[in-house]
């Protein structure tokens, strides 16, 4: 690894970084003396660093102090109460000194600029290199598009419910109580500005804690620890004893706190300002074109069906319909006969001269019936109730039931029940 010493600035960086060097990727710089360090941000966009950090890393055998001499280390230029209430805490919250620290720097964000302190002569390394995907930018895009589009059915989960206020709880406690006091608290005036300093409080403690994570994990790991542990503890078993959400306003409330949070992660999840603003407002659009592409859709499976021939469907018919179908179609096609034999084109004396009874054609035209009673009497004889043919197959029913029955039923007892059992109805034959 070859290591490059103190570049020399040109008078433009001199005028605003003064005599500190500059820092750019792949550099390795060793010191020996206390020197001041800026990284400029590249101004150019390219959309291949959308996941893309700079990473400035600092090492050496002794101890040695970071100080950071940004603009926002003056707090006398600080525009509201916020920044100067951020910057007085990060003046008093300062890391102690280590042998090793680290600056994740994202892109087309602002100038650093910081100074190193060693307390011996020994040698320090400052070294830049480019993370092309980092998996905790990623990690958060993933995670804000994910709870945007699921928002609504995760806040309808109890599961969701608990998780979601141990993570309060942990992240925010000072919002988690007060949630916990509402009711305690008569006017909601007052709950919702005590809701505001407690949520302005609580992203302050959540910045200062990212901006010192890897200071207080190496150093107060054991209080970390303890602090997630019983905090989330409590959390769930006031989550569990409030039990999960049931009102629809409730539900409503929750799925906007939660798709606002996922405009949050993707925001940071991305080292370009314009494309997470893009992608908002494409989820945005998304989100509010699923009713009039669902309402189109519907329209369509509608239009579909009703030009789609409808696919025929065969059915055995009932003996109770088909002798239903069968009166009714009879007397239609009775009907069209007397229609069309009335018909002045019929050609009537062809018809009379090859019938055997033209009086009854005669009759039948006038609208008689097309069955005399003599026929109407044989068919009932013949195919009526007591008539041969029923009995007929009454009697073969029985026969072939018989006939299956085992022989050692049938030669049971002496030749009388022998012949009783084989012939019962053995007068009927003879």
């Amino acid at each position: 690894m070859a290591l490059s010493y103190k570049k020399d600035t040109d008078d433009g960086f001199s005028q605003i970084y003064g005599n500190c060097s500059l820092l750019e990727e792949r550099d390795v710089i060793q010191e020996l003396d206390e020197n001041c360090y800026c990284y400029v941000q590249n101004r150019t966009m390219h959309l291949q660093y959308v996941w893309s950090t700079v990473q400035i890393k600092v090492n050496s055998t002794e101890t040695f102090k970071f100080v950071p001499i940004s603009d926002k280390s003056n707090c006398r230029n600080s525009e509201t109460v916020f920044e100067f209430a951020a910057c007085a805490v990060r003046i008093l919250w300062q890391s102690e000194t280590s042998t090793e620290t680290f600056i994740n720097i994202k892109q087309y964000g602002e100038d650093i600029c910081f100074k190193i302190q060693p307390f011996k002569k020994e040698p320090y390394i400052v070294s830049v290199k480019r993370k092309m995907l980092d998996g905790k930018i990623l990690f958060l895009f993933v995670a804000g598009i994910f709870l945007f589009h699921f928002a609504n059915s995760l806040s309808r989960s109890p599961k969701f419910f608990y998780l979601s206020g141990i993570v309060l709880g942990v992240l925010a406690l000072l919002v988690f109580l007060l949630l916990t006091l509402k009711r305690f608290i008569p006017r909601h005036s007052t709950f919702w500005i005590l809701m505001g300093g407690c949520w302005m409080s609580s992203l302050y403690f959540i910045y200062c804690f990212k901006e010192n994570m890897q200071w207080l994990w190496s150093e107060h790991r054991n209080y970390l620890l303890g602090y997630f542990l019983a905090v989330g503890i409590i959390s769930f078993a006031t989550c569990y004893q409030h039990g999960p959400l049931t009102s629809e306003l409730s539900i409503t409330c929750f799925t906007w706190t939660l798709q606002l949070i996922a405009f949050a992660l993707i925001y940071c999840g991305v080292t370009i300002p314009q494309v997470a603003y893009t992608i908002i407002a494409v989820s945005l659009c998304s989100k509010g074109l699923c009713y009039p592409l669902g309402a189109a859709c519907h329209i369509g499976r509608k239009m579909k069906n009703y030009f789609k021939s409808k696919k025929l469907v065969i059915r055995c018919l009932t003996e109770e319909e088909y002798r239903e179908q069968g009166e009714t179609e009879t007397v239609r096609a009775l009907e069209e006969l007397r229609s069309f034999c009335r018909n002045p084109d019929f050609p009537s004396w062809l018809a009379v001269s090859k019938l055997q009874s033209p009086h009854r054609f005669a009759g039948f035209v006038l609208g008689s019936s097309h069955v005399s009673p003599a026929e109407t009497k044989a068919h009932d004889e013949e195919y009526g109730i007591g008539s041969i043919f029923l009995e007929q197959q009454l009697f073969d029913t029985r026969a072939e039931s018989e006939q299956g029955e085992p022989a050692n039923s049938i030669h049971e007892g002496g030749d009388d029940e022998d012949e009783q059992v084989l012939f019962p109805y053995g007068t009927e034959f003879c």
